[in-house]
C-alpha cells in the first residue's frame, strides 16, 4: 500500500460579496481534483467570501460560523468522495470576525485556523486576530498544519507547525502585485529551512483595484518545485508526498563529515529576544 498523498493546489479567481457563486465554483473544482485523484485538496484564502471589503459591515455581511452552512456542503461533497479540503473564508463568531481557514474531511468539520498576524490592507483591517494556537491535524498519515497568507512572512509560523509535526505546511493565500516576492520567495525558503512540503495556494483576478498574482506552488522538502501556476489563470497543481520523506530532517552527505539538520539542531536557549519582553505591534493590538 502506497504511503504517498497525492494533494492538489486550486488556484482560482473569487466573486467579491458572492459567496453562492463562489462556493458552487470550489465545489465544482473539488470534484475535479477529487477525479485527478487527490487525497487533499486546497483553496485559496477567502476563496468562499472575497477579500477586499470596504468596510467591516461589508465583510461581516458574507461571514458565517465555522461549522455552518457552507462547510455542511463542502463535508457532504468530501464524504461523497473520500477527500480532504482545505478553504479561506471569513467567519464569525459573536461579536468578532475571523480571516479563517476551515479543514474537512471524509467524516465532517475537522478544524477552524483563524489567521494569526494581520496586514493592514483588504479585509484584515476589519478582521480580529486569531485567538487559536498553531495547531498540527494528521488526516491518516499526513500531518498538515495551516498558515494563512501574511502569517507566511514570519519564520516563526512555520518552524511551529513544524515543531509540531507537520509533514506539509499549508498556505492559502491572497497575494496581490505587491506582494509578488511572497509568491516568487517564500515557499521555497519555508520548505527548505523546515524540511517540510509547503503548499501556498493563490487566487487570479481582479478585485477592488488589486490584481492577483497566482503563482500557486507546492515545493517539497528540499526546496525544489513540484509544481508551479501561471500568473493569470485558475488551475490545479497535483504532487504526490511523501511523509516519510518529510519526516528525516537530518540530511547525511558524508558521514562524520557532512551532515545537517535545520530543525533538530536549534538552539532555543539563545532566542529568547524572539519571544522575551516583545509586544505585538502589528496594526491591530491583541
Amino acid at each position: 500500500m502506497s504511503t504517498r498523498w497525492r494533494i492538489a493546489a486550486v488556484q482560482t479567481d473569487c466573486r467579491l460579496g458572492d459567496p453562492a457563486a463562489n462556493l458552487a465554483n470550489v465545489r465544482r473544482k473539488l470534484a475535479e481534483a477529487a477525479d485527478g485523484g487527490a487525497k487533499l485538496v486546497v483553496f485559496p484564502e477567502c476563496a468562499i467570501t472575497g477579500y477586499g471589503f470596504p468596510n467591516r459591515a461589508a465583510a461581516a455581511a458574507c461571514a458565517e460560523t465555522l461549522p455552518g452552512p457552507t462547510a455542511d456542503l463542502i463535508a457532504a461533497d468530501c464524504a461523497k468522495r473520500n477527500v480532504w479540503a482545505v478553504y479561506g473564508m471569513l467567519e464569525k463568531s459573536g461579536d468578532k470576525l475571523f480571516n479563517s481557514c476551515a479543514l474537512i474531511g471524509p467524516t465532517g468539520f475537522a478544524a477552524a485556523y483563524r489567521k494569526i498576524h494581520l496586514p493592514c490592507v483588504g479585509a484584515d483591517r476589519f478582521t480580529d486576530p486569531g485567538d487559536r494556537p498553531f495547531a498540527v491535524h494528521d488526516l491518516g498519515g499526513l500531518k498538515v498544519g495551516i498558515n494563512i497568507c501574511f502569517d507566511g512572512s514570519f519564520p516563526e509560523s512555520g518552524r511551529v507547525l513544524t515543531l509540531l509535526g507537520a509533514d506539509a505546511i499549508l498556505l492559502p493565500t491572497n497575494w496581490a502585485d505587491k506582494a509578488i516576492k511572497m509568491a516568487t520567495l517564500v515557499p521555497r525558503v519555508r520548505a527548505f529551512e523546515n524540511h517540510v512540503y509547503f503548499v501556498a495556494v493563490n487566487r487570479v483576478g481582479t478585485e477592488s483595484g488589486y490584481h492577483y498574482v497566482g503563482h500557486s506552488s507546492i515545493t517539497d522538502y528540499l526546496g525544489d518545485s513540484l509544481g508551479y501556476a501561471d500568473h493569470d489563470r485558475e488551475a490545479i497543481l497535483y504532487a504526490d508526498l511523501d511523509p516519510a520523506a518529510a519526516r528525516a530532517k537530518k540530511l547525511v552527505h558524508c558521514v562524520g563529515e557532512y551532515e545537517i539538520d535545520r530543525v533538530n539542531w536549534r538552539r532555543p536557549d539563545v532566542y529568547g529576544p524572539l519571544v522575551e519582553g516583545a509586544p505585538h505591534a502589528g496594526h491591530k493590538q491583541i
